[in-house]
């Protein structure tokens, strides 16, 4: 390992193992963030070897009394909300990517770096870049999309030769997939993510699951009419009879919980349930909310479970997937049709105080 320190305005770059390399972007206020950096107050090259002389540790980098924290998929749908909410919430925190990710999501990225995040370019295929990754960190929090689900065997791996992380949460944020008992081709979706809750539990690893439920972005921005820009102002398609209770979180609300979870001695080896009390609401109270925003009445056309069912054996990929995640949610009622038991916690009754949008809230964007 090398470590290239820089004053605080430019930041450092460590190179790892396997090619892996940690960009360190500018701190505020003149905090620095390499150990280099502090030890020499230079921007030449220093060996990892030269820092070990000193009397702090080169793991203590950015360390203050908040664990650190890394993220994989910090740059997907719900992952920038994680990694917005983590450095909110006072955690050092590291974000992996691919070589590809620097130049897709450039300015995502740079928007990282401007915060304080630290950006560790690598691959999940580089188990030895991994483990050197891990081993800064305390929490590792994965949020990566549905088709990379079964690449967090790795991360599995890693975590368990690295011995040092505290709590591993694995990409999940949607129903509770040991609950739920969706129609194909959701089924096999939700199995994946089943197979990792396994392995991780079959490693030993310590692991917080979070089951968010509904993003807000997907279905109250549109009524649940998928595809649709914003809630319809003449007609409503409602699948079933409307009246199962589902769970609607908006996409930063989600990171908020997730981190706050991330370190709770409560959330250790659970399911945390993101169930806050206003935002439990049917489709039929959902539409019921904006028509008397908008002060008028919606047409409504009901689909029965049967007709959806039948949608769904002939739709195309991916409207398949869309329509049987509909159906377990919204027909089914597989995100409340359930009580929390022993192996799960309640957000509400873990974090009463956190102010998050209510789904009437949530609406107002768009009257």
């Amino acid at each position: 390992m090398r470590i290239c320190a820089c004053s605080h305005t430019t930041g450092t770059i460590i190179e790892m193992p396997g090619g892996t390399r940690v960009y360190r972007g500018p701190t505020p206020l003149g905090v620095v963030i390499s150990i280099c950096t502090i030890l020499f107050s230079c921007s030449v090259v220093h060996s990892f070897e030269q820092c070990l002389v000193s009397s702090v540790p080169v793991s203590t980098c950015d360390m203050g009394v908040k664990s650190r924290v890394l993220i994989f998929g910090g740059t997907g749908y719900i992952g920038k909300h994680i990694v917005r909410a983590s450095v909110a919430e006072g955690h050092p925190t590291v974000v992996f990517v691919r070589s590809s990710t620097l130049q897709t999501k450039a300015e995502l990225v740079g928007s990282f770096k401007d915060i304080g995040v630290s950006i560790v370019e690598g691959s999940l295929d580089d188990h030895a870049g991994l483990v050197a990754a891990i081993k800064e960190v305390d929490i590792v929090i994965s949020a990566v999309g549905g088709p990379s689900v079964p690449e967090q065997e790795k991360i599995i791996s890693a975590i368990k030769e690295a011995g040092n992380v505290k709590r591993f949460l694995p990409s999940e944020y949607g129903t509770d997939v040991d609950y739920a008992k969706p129609l194909e081709p959701l089924k096999t979706i939700y199995s994946r993510k089943v197979a990792i809750r396994r392995k991780i539990e079959e490693a030993g690893i310590p692991y917080t699951y979070i089951s968010a439920n509904c993003f807000a972005g997907y279905t109250l921005s549109n009524l649940m009419q998928f595809g649709k820009p914003s809630p319809p102002r003449d007609k409503v398609v409602i699948y079933g009879t409307g009246d199962k209770k589902a769970v609607f979180l908006k996409e930063e609300d989600i990171g908020t919980f997730t981190i706050k979870s991330s370190d709770d001695p409560r959330t250790l080896n659970k399911v945390v349930y993101l169930r806050p009390p206003q935002n439990i609401l049917t489709v039929n109270e959902v539409v019921a909310l904006w028509e008397k925003k908008i002060g008028q009445s919606l047409e409504k056309e009901f689909v029965s479970e049967e007709d959806m069912i039948e949608q769904i054996k002939t739709a195309p990929i991916p409207k398949n997937i869309v329509l049987s995640t509909v159906h377990n949610i919204f027909v089914m009622g597989d995100q409340y049709n359930f009580k929390v038991g022993e192996n799960g916690v309640d957000s509400n009754e873990l974090f009463p105080d956190v102010k998050y949008t209510s789904a009437s809230e949530y609406l107002d964007q768009f009257i």
